[in-house]
């Protein structure tokens, strides 16, 4: 019955908001429910491919060790199948001003404000990527292959997700039923932190009781990597902090920027090098990297570390881990922020 209300509800604004933004996301996530198919039903066809019957029976037991190891919602999320035809669900904008690293916020119901806006379409993305730049803005825009309607809804499994080695299925599967487990409006470096820190314990512990030491080592391995880029792009925003603080001419400003943007590409192409030219992130460096890109990873990774101190404080245990983070999420923003170490750290112009 929940899940009803909040569709009629979803269903009666789109029709007061004719053609505008939030239209376009309710009519892209009908269409995506519109297509589910319950897994079982798909494993029984005979049509589905050796590979899919591969893929769709690991995300069954990854979702069973979800709720019954890592204590994540046991729900319909993740027991369905959808091709939504195309090779990302949606596409995410991030923008900032030139000289700032501040992000631009929308704000939804049900989410509060998030540093990013997406589009079903990535034309329609990339058209409101064009306006943003156009008023001298950095914008950054980015495919996602899965995303969490917050339990209001049973997420399926998507087209986007199949192609992956279990391991990344096990990453986003937990990833994304930990934010039904918890999540704060409005606070997106929170919540992300929370998943990411959910998803790499969980990851472990399910590498760990299928006995896969060589996968394990191969993860640490991969995490490892994904740190130094993550660390290597939060020093440059540290760096440009300080620029951006100063008062000077925007031509100076711009040149200092453009150098440590550069530098930037150095570090990450030496460490590149050394991992045999292989790294996590390199979509970023595809194109020439800019204030939103680093907000896109920081929202994603700056409290992390805040996190593990905290499952480690729980000694591992989950239950206890959510308890405290339970306690975290009801405080005031403010005091929230002053428990938090990477809050504590971060000075935006």
């Amino acid at each position: 019955m929940r899940g009803f209300y909040t569709l009629t509800a979803v269903v009666i604004i789109a029709s007061l908001c004719g053609g505008c933004y939030l239209s376009q996301s309710i009519q892209g996530q009908l269409k995506l429910m519109s297509k589910r198919q319950p897994i079982d039903r798909v494993l029984a066809d005979p049509h589905t491919s050796a590979a899919m019957r591969s893929q769709l029976s690991a995300v069954t037991e990854i979702r069973d060790f979800a709720w019954r190891e890592l204590r994540l919602p046991n729900n319909g999320s993740y027991r369905s199948y959808a091709d939504v035809g195309r090779p990302y669900v949606v596409w995410n904008v991030f923008a900032a001003p030139e000289f700032s690293l501040q992000p631009r916020q929308w704000c939804y119901p049900v989410v509060g404000c998030v540093a990013y806006r997406g589009y079903f379409s990535e034309r329609r993305a990339r058209d409101f990527a064009q306006t943003l730049r156009l008023r001298g803005m950095d914008v950054s825009v980015g495919g996602v292959a899965a995303y969490s309607t917050l339990g209001h809804f049973n997420d399926p499994v998507l087209n986007t997700m199949l192609g992956w080695s279990d391991v990344q299925l096990a990453s986003i599967i937990f990833h994304e039923l930990t934010h039904q487990l918890l999540y704060i409006p409005g606070d997106a470096p929170f919540n992300e932190a929370l998943a990411s820190t959910v998803e790499e314990e969980g990851v472990r512990r399910w590498l760990k009781s299928q006995g896969r030491e060589k996968d394990l080592q191969e993860y640490a391995l991969q995490k490892n990597h994904y740190d130094q880029v993550a660390a290597l792009l939060i020093d440059t925003r540290h760096r440009l902090l300080g620029i951006y603080n100063n008062v000077e001419d925007a031509a100076t400003i711009r040149a200092k920027k453009t150098e440590v943007f550069a530098a930037l590409q150095v570090s990450y192409e030496r460490l590149k090098a050394d991992w045999g030219g292989r790294a996590p992130l390199d979509y970023l460096f595809r194109a020439q990297i800019n204030n939103a890109d680093l907000i896109s990873v920081e929202t994603y990774r700056s409290c992390v570390p805040d996190f593990e101190r905290e499952l480690a404080a729980a000694g591992g245990d989950l239950g206890v881990f959510y308890a405290r983070v339970r306690q975290l999420a009801k405080l005031t923003p403010d005091a929230r922020d002053a428990l938090l170490e990477c809050r504590r750290m971060r000075v935006s112009p």
